[in-house]
């Protein structure tokens, strides 16, 4: 099957400043009214009635999302569906958004912090086994890079502890987490082919919200679709 994978940005919604314009997300305090309109606007350029989001909750659960699942926001940071025709979605202003296609099956993957820590990644594909013993392969959306993710140096040891590649220095040249090399990294140890080396930086790019950068603001999205 042939999968559709976007990401959006922050143009074409009616969101007004600090959100603007097309904020995706109903839990930053953005007009829900607003968010309900960008969110059809996308199911349209889509061609669906709908397009399925999940509540991230920083973890590494992963849900299920079919026609019987219509209406549910699951608490999840995956969202797996071997529907035809049916979009999922995942929402990020830093951290990083993945999309795995094989050819039964896809899922989107929010990966922060915590997640990646947790085995969001893993988790994941493990899912998508479940459907298919084939080939995976991954995108990996634009997320806040390594020279712009500053933390503490004990933060720094615990997530490099479980994922040495996550270990960098900012462009300050403090202590810092690139959390996409960490998510490509894991993505490869689990045999999953990356179809991509790079993608912007979310703080650096003002054409993507973040969170780093702007503080109150809104979230973009990375969409996947099995096409009909």
């Amino acid at each position: 099957m042939r999968a559709r994978v976007l990401v959006t940005t922050r143009a074409g919604g009616r969101s007004a400043p600090p959100y603007d314009e097309n904020n995706l997300a109903l839990h930053v305090g953005d007009d829900p009214d607003v968010v309900a309109a960008n969110r059809q606007r996308l199911g349209g350029e889509l061609g669906v009635d709908r397009v399925r989001f999940m509540h991230q909750v920083h973890g590494a659960a992963v849900a299920i999302a079919d026609a019987t699942t219509d209406g549910d926001v699951p608490d999840a940071d995956a969202l797996v569906t071997t529907t035809r025709g049916l979009a999922i979605a995942v929402l990020v202003a830093d951290c990083v958004p993945i999309a795995l296609v094989s050819r039964r099956a896809i899922a989107v993957v929010h990966a922060g912090r915590r997640g990646l820590v947790e085995g969001i990644v893993s988790a994941a594909v493990d899912a998508i086994h479940r459907y298919d013993e084939g080939p995976v392969a991954a995108t990996v959306g634009a997320a806040i890079c390594g020279g712009c993710y500053e933390v503490p140096a004990d933060m720094q040891a615990e997530v490099a502890g479980v994922v040495p590649a996550a270990k960098a220095t900012t462009a300050t040249g403090t202590p810092g987490l690139d959390l996409p090399a960490a998510v490509r990294s894991q993505l490869r140890d689990a045999g999953v082919d990356v179809t991509n080396e790079s993608a912007p930086c979310t703080r650096e790019d003002p054409r993507y919200y973040s969170h780093r950068r702007d503080g109150v603001t809104g979230r973009f999205a990375l969409v996947a679709m099995l096409e009909p």
